[in-house]
C-alpha cells in the first residue's frame, strides 16, 4: 500500500535491527491485547453484578461480595489503562518514532525492559486485588491506601510495588523515545538541541503563524520534527510528569505500609488529605491529557496523511495547538475536585471550569483538521484503517463534550461521582475514541511489523469493527443514562435498582468482549500459533529479518 511505502521510504534499517524492532513492538502489542481481554472480562463481571441477583445471571455469588467487587474496581483501570493502553501506545510509538525520524531506535534492550516492567507491574497489581482483595479504589485517596485496618498490608505492598514497576517501565519508554529523537544521526545529524526542542514543543508552528500574519517568510519551512513526532514528544512530557507523581505517591504509601508491617505505624494525619488529592489528581489527569488527547491527536494526523497521501490541513495551526494544550493540560486537574467542599472556589472556577473548556477547543481543532484533511482527499476507499480512524474520531466527538458538560459547576452537582462520568465520558473516550484510533494504527502498521503478512479474514475485521463501535457507544450511553438517574460510581448495587440501564449496558458490554475475541482469533489465525510464540523467542539467525509464519 502507498501509505506503508511512504513510511518506509528513506529508512536504512538493516535486517537485524528491523527484526529486533518488529519483535519488541509485537511483544508489547500482544501483551496489550491480552490485558485488554482481562479488563473486558472484569468489566463484564461488574456489569453483571450491578444487574443484581436473578436466575438468568450466571455470575457466582462470591462476586457480589463488596470486598471482591471493589477489588475488581480498583485494579480494573490499572489493567485497562496501564497494562493495555500504555503498552499498545508505547509499542506503536517505539516502532513509529524510528521510522518517522529515519533513524534507529536508541535501545531495543530498553524497549524490552519497558514492556516487561509494565507487564510484571500490572500482573502484581492484579494479584494483589485477586488474592488479598486490596481495594482502596484506583484513585488511592489518602489515607485509604495506607489503611491496614481495612486492607491486608501485604496486598497493599504488592499492589504499590506493581504500580511502581509500571511507572519505571513508563520512564524507560520515555528515555528511549527522547534518546532516539535527540540522537545526532541521519536527518538530525546537524540539528541543534535548541532546534529540536523548538520543533518538539510546537513553537515553530506558533512562529510560522506569527510571521504569516506579519507578511514575513516562515520561521521554518521544513521543521526539524514531523508533526506526529511533535505530538509524541509533547505528549511524553505529560506522561513523564504523571509517572513521577504516581511513583512518588506510591513510594509514600509504601513507606507507610512497610512501617505498619514492622509494627511502627506512622501518623496518617501528618499528610494533608486535600493537598495530597490535588497533587495526585494533577498527575493522574496528565494521563488523560498526555496519553489520550495529545497522543491521539498525533495519531490522527499521522493516519490522515498516510491514508490520504496528502499534506495535513493547517499544519502550523496543529503544531501551535499542541503547544497550547501543554499549558492547558497542566491547569485543568481541579475539574476532578468540583464536588469537594474543601477545594477553594476560585480553583474550581478557573481550573475546573474555565481552563477545562479550552480542551473542547484544542481537541475539537484536532478533530476538525483531521476531517478536513480526509475530506480534501476525496474520493477515498473505505479501507479498514479509515473506518477505524472515523470510529475513533466519533468516539472523541461524543466523549469530549460529555466531559465539558460535567465540568460545569452547576451540572457537576448532578453528575459528580455518577455513572455519567465513567460511562458517557471515560469509557466512550477510551474504548471508542482511543482504542479505535489505535486499531487504525495497528492496521496501518500490520504490513510493516509482520513483513507483509496478510490478515486471515477481512470479514472478521468488519465484524470486529461494528461490534466494538456499537458495543462501546451503547455501553457508555446506558451507563450515562443510569448516572443521570442517580446511579453512583464506586458504589455497589446488588438489588437491580438501575435496571434496565444495567441490563442494556451488560448486553452492549458483551459485544465488546465478543469483538475482542474475534479480533484475537483473526490475529492468531493470520500469523499462526508458532508466529505468536516466536514473537517472544530470540531469533536463531541474528542476520536474518524476522518473518512471521504465513499461510
Amino acid at each position: 500500500m502507498s501509505f506503508t511505502k511512504n513510511l518506509i521510504d528513506g529508512t536504512n534499517f538493516d535486517h537485524t535491527s528491523l527484526n529486533a524492532l518488529q519483535k519488541v513492538t509485537l511483544r508489547a502489542v500482544v501483551m496489550a491485547f491480552l490485558f485488554y481481554g482481562l479488563v473486558a472480562i472484569e468489566g463484564m463481571i461488574m456489569r453483571m453484578v450491578e444487574v443484581g441477583h436473578s436466575p438468568l445471571n450466571p455470575i457466582p455469588d462470591q462476586f457480589f461480595h463488596p470486598e471482591h467487587f471493589f477489588s475488581i474496581m480498583t485494579v480494573h483501570p490499572i489493567v485497562g489503562i496501564f497494562g493495555s493502553t500504555y503498552q499498545l501506545v508505547f509499542g506503536a510509538f517505539t516502532f513509529l518514532v524510528p521510522f518517522l525520524t529515519k533513524k534507529p531506535l536508541f535501545s531495543v534492550k530498553v524497549a524490552n525492559a519497558s514492556w516487561l516492567f509494565i507487564t510484571i507491574g500490572t500482573a502484581l497489581a492484579w494479584i494483589a486485588a485477586f488474592v488479598w482483595n486490596y481495594a482502596p479504589l484506583y484513585t488511592l485517596y489518602w489515607p485509604l491506601p495506607a489503611d491496614t485496618h481495612q486492607f491486608h498490608v501485604l496486598g497493599g505492598i504488592v499492589f504499590i510495588v506493581g504500580v511502581a514497576l509500571i511507572m519505571v517501565g513508563t520512564l524507560l519508554f520515555i528515555y528511549n523515545i527522547y534518546a532516539t529523537i535527540f540522537a545526532r544521526v541521519g536527518v538530525h545529524k546537524n540539528k541543534t538541541t535548541k532546534e529540536l526542542l523548538i520543533s518538539g514543543f510546537g513553537i515553530d508552528g506558533f512562529l510560522n503563524l506569527i510571521n504569516k500574519l506579519r507578511g514575513k517568510e516562515p520561521y521554518s519551512k521544513e521543521p526539524a520534527l514531523a508533526l506526529p513526532v511533535v505530538a509524541i514528544f509533547r505528549g511524553t512530557v505529560d506522561t513523564f510528569l504523571d509517572a513521577l507523581v504516581i511513583l512518588s505517591a506510591g513510594v509514600l504509601i509504601l513507606v507507610y505500609l512497610i512501617f505498619d508491617a514492622s509494627g511502627y505505624a506512622l501518623d496518617v494525619t501528618a499528610i494533608d488529605a486535600l493537598l495530597y488529592k490535588n497533587y495526585f489528581w494533577w498527575g493522574l489527569d496528565l494521563v488523560a491529557d498526555g496519553l489520550v488527547l495529545i497522543y491521539v491527536a498525533g495519531s490522527w494526523y499521522l493516519l490522515a496523511t498516510l491514508i490520504t497521501g496528502q499534506k495535513l490541513f493547517m499544519e502550523n495551526v496543529a503544531r501551535a495547538a499542541l503547544m497550547l494544550e501543554l499549558l492547558v493540560s497542566w491547569m485543568v486537574w481541579s475539574h476532578h475536585l468540583l464536588g469537594d467542599q474543601g477545594q477553594p472556589e476560585m480553583m474550581k472556577l478557573i481550573s475546573g471550569e474555565m481552563v477545562t473548556a479550552f480542551e473542547l477547543l484544542t481537541q475539537g481543532l484536532a478533530l476538525f483538521i483531521t476531517l478536513v484533511t480526509l475530506w480534501k482527499a476525496r474520493p477515498l476507499k473505505m479501507s479498514m484503517e479509515l473506518k477505524y480512524l472515523l470510529g475513533g474520531l466519533s468516539g472523541f466527538g461524543l466523549a469530549v463534550p460529555a466531559a465539558i458538560i460535567q465540568a460545569d459547576m452547576g451540572m457537576n452537582r448532578v453528575l459528580h461521582n455518577t455513572q455519567w462520568i465513567i460511562g458517557a465520558h471515560v469509557h466512550i473516550a477510551l474504548i471508542v475514541g482511543l482504542y479505535m484510533t489505535l486499531y487504525s494504527a495497528v492496521y496501518v502498521l500490520w504490513p510493516l511489523i509482520t513483513n507483509g503478512t496478510k490478515l486471515y479474514s477481512s470479514k472478521l475485521s468488519n465484524i470486529h469493527f461494528w461490534l466494538h463501535l456499537i458495543g462501546g457507544i451503547g455501553m457508555g450511553a446506558f451507563m450515562g443514562m443510569a448516572g443521570l438517574n442517580g446511579m453512583l460510581r464506586r458504589h455497589l448495587y446488588v438489588g437491580g435498582e438501575f435496571n434496565p440501564e444495567m441490563i442494556f449496558a451488560a448486553i452492549f458490554g458483551s459485544m465488546l468482549l465478543l469483538a475482542w475475541a474475534i479480533f484475537l482469533y483473526n490475529i492468531v489465525m493470520s500469523v499462526g500459533i508458532k508466529g505468536v510464540v516466536g514473537i517472544f523467542l530470540p531469533s536463531k539467525d541474528k542476520s536474518a529479518s524476522y518473518k512471521l509464519e504465513e499461510e
